[in-house]
């Protein structure tokens, strides 16, 4: 029974990772003036037959073996909140990459003559995410004599690439101003960006080798569970359903999940804000 109260712990944690996430609606998920923003990951009526399964799974486990159920609980958050976690990241570097090329699309489109509001569209048709909301509004607002600095701005603030944003509106501005061309302005602005990028790659393969090693350690603990398990013993019964072992267990996975938060914490500032 103790085994089998794990396995189903362990089997709704690797449903509910794969579970879709619920949309927000947000810039991510908006579609304006024919520009495809980032794929949704609605729920959809499989997502949500699964996430009832598993809910009722967990809701007769509960009433039979409290302990299995809550750490089939603990598993499901926890796998959903990481997942969630990668796919932001997904988003955010892809943004960050195709903001590079959208920029190099507007130089290239300024250079060759083309009026400010079409350059602006053919760099959204390449970017994604917020920076494409962003650069989409700019070209109607300049399309429509509007204010282009001011609508770049204002999609800067939820846009994974902040720099690019309002460094393209200081240039429209001063640009106007001055009455110098844009096109050698945005130029310097894409060989900075890329530099950034460069420098973000190389930064990331740097910490690939601690990323590695810290989910090596967090995943330890449940391999020595298992190679107990395989010796013969029953480690599964001992920190399920003795006080003892509930307390090691509860200890255990709390120290797991503050070396796993602690390390992402060193990460992160080692590797700037991501």
């Amino acid at each position: 029974m103790a085994i089998v109260s794990a396995l189903m712990a362990g089997a709704a944690m690797a449903v509910a990772i794969g579970l879709p996430t619920p949309t927000r609606l947000g810039l991510l998920d908006t579609v304006e003036s024919g520009v495809a923003r980032s794929p949704r990951h609605g729920g959809g009526p499989g997502g949500l037959l699964a996430l009832v399964g598993v809910i009722g799974v967990i809701g007769i486990a509960a009433a039979v073996r409290p302990a299995p159920a809550a750490v089939a609980i603990v598993s499901i958050v926890l796998g959903r909140r990481a997942r969630s976690t990668r796919v932001a990241r997904r988003h955010r570097d892809a943004e960050r990459n195709q903001a590079v090329e959208a920029c190099a699309v507007l130089a290239g489109e300024l250079r060759s003559g083309r009026v400010p509001a079409e350059a602006l569209t053919a760099a959204a048709a390449v970017a994604t995410g917020p920076s494409a909301v962003a650069l989409e509004a700019a070209g109607s607002a300049a399309r429509l004599g509007g204010d282009v600095p001011a609508a770049l701005a204002v999609g800067a603030k939820a846009s994974a690439v902040p720099a690019f944003l309002f460094g393209l509106a200081a240039c429209w501005r001063v640009c106007n101003a001055t009455g110098s061309g844009i096109a050698a302005a945005v130029d310097r602005l894409e060989q900075a960006l890329r530099a950034e990028q460069e420098q973000r790659r190389a930064v990331d393969a740097e910490l690939a080798g601690p990323r590695a090693s810290a989910a090596l350690l967090a995943v330890l603990p449940a391999a020595g569970v298992g190679l107990a398990a395989g010796l013969g013993a029953d480690p599964v019964h001992v920190l399920l359903y003795t006080p003892l072992g509930l307390v090691a267990l509860a200890v255990g996975l709390g120290l797991d999940l503050l070396g796993l938060w602690w390390t992402g914490r060193l990460v992160e500032a080692a590797g700037g804000a991501r």
